[in-house]
């Protein structure tokens, strides 16, 4: 009898974590009949609009300074950091007639990628860059790493420095799917 006592408390308990757990409190923010509902307190963490920038652009000392910086305010706060680090990655950047393959000079260049926001065109191709339309989008194919290297180590017709311009991994590793949610199934 007292065994049984011992085995329906834990029981019972392990039913009212369950329950606890599993309870209907995510209404707070859900979507309604009127949308989604954005009240309360919310803290940005971090900002990777385009891949590897913060990574290369971000000193440490400044990763939670720019995470938490909205993007309308990067660019007065980190392009000339931004500009700093493009001409120590590669000095010919450091003259103001050198551009890249989007005709940027180093100043042009870092303002883009200081306001680090993933652009979208809502009519047209979208791509991160093909060689004629800049950062419209992104589609899971587009190699911007590749694109990356390319527009601070290509010069302007891409083919400088051809050992630096290209991270030789030319698909994922799997397949994307061809209906949502695209990505590919996971390992």
């Amino acid at each position: 009898m007292k065994f049984n006592n011992i085995k329906l408390a834990a029981i019972t308990l392990l039913v009212s974590f369950s329950a606890y757990n599993c309870s209907n409190d995510d209404d707070n923010g859900s979507t309604g009949p009127t949308g989604p509902n954005f009240t309360g307190i919310y803290a940005q963490e971090d900002q990777m609009g385009r891949p590897a920038i913060n990574t290369v652009f971000v000193d440490m000392a400044d990763k939670n300074a720019f995470n938490t910086t909205i993007p309308s305010n990067q660019g007065v706060a980190f392009q000339s950091k931004f500009q700093s680090k493009l001409e120590a990655l590669n000095p010919a950047h450091s003259d103001p007639m050198y551009t890249n393959a989007l005709g940027f000079n180093a100043e042009q260049f870092t303002g883009a990628l200081a306001t680090d926001v993933l652009t979208v065109s809502l009519a047209g191709t979208t791509t991160f860059f093909d060689g004629t339309n800049v950062l419209t989008g992104r589609n899971l194919t587009d190699d911007v790493i590749s694109v990356e290297l390319l527009l601070i180590f290509g010069g302007p017709t891409g083919a400088d420095n051809p050992g630096l311009t290209n991270d030789n991994v030319d698909s994922n590793d799997k397949a994307f799917l061809a209906s949502f949610p695209y990505l590919a199934s996971p390992h």
